[in-house]
């Protein structure tokens, strides 16, 4: 079972959880970070690292994010979404985007 990032992270893109992960299993994309469900070895050590709580365990996902799990799949595979090894800063208006919710029409999915 891989851990899932859902809708909270669009336009925050905080990395914590980046730097914790000991098989780089984490993708980025323009707006939004993923993690590869091959990749993933369920270590748990993200979610507490996630200032915005949007990393949850497959079997956990909210009922309305379980269409996150399909595009953690999708995007992971994506030539565009490179993998992120390191934390980075994140953008300048992220905390201003932490809680809004209904962000998933902002996602930039780079032509998926």
């Amino acid at each position: 079972m891989a851990y899932v990032i859902t809708e909270s992270c669009i336009k925050c893109k905080y990395t914590d959880c980046v730097d914790v992960c000991p098989v780089d299993c984490f993708r980025e994309g323009p707006n939004f970070l993923v993690i590869d469900p091959d990749e993933c070895i369920d270590c748990t050590l993200c979610v507490a690292e996630c200032p915005v709580e949007a990393i949850f365990p497959e079997d956990e996902v909210p009922d309305d994010q379980k269409h996150f799990i399909e595009l953690n799949r999708i995007l992971s595979k994506n030539p565009k979404w490179t993998p992120i090894t390191e934390k980075i800063d994140p953008p300048s208006d992220a905390d201003e985007w932490a809680l809004v919710k209904d962000k998933l029409h902002l996602l930039d999915k780079q032509d998926v």
